[in-house]
């Protein structure tokens, strides 16, 4: 379950799985689970193509499903 307390995210910071997870009180397969689904978007790094997520995507997201 997402926390009920609104993410502490910078609107243009970039946040890596880990610390996306944290944010959002969720395990890194809930994680994945939402990003497939598309219900969060997520971006990849130029040099190592991991994962990123935008603190407005997450904001974005975490608002959507307080609704």
């Amino acid at each position: 379950m997402i926390t009920a307390t609104r993410p502490k995210v910078e609107l243009d910071g970039r946040y890596n799985v880990t610390e996306t997870c944290a944010h959002l009180g969720i395990y890194r397969t809930t994680l994945k689970k939402y990003t497939e689904q598309k219900l969060i978007k997520c971006g990849f790094r130029k040099t190592t193509a991991r994962k990123f997520y935008l603190g407005k995507w997450i904001l974005d997201f975490w608002e959507a499903q307080m609704l």
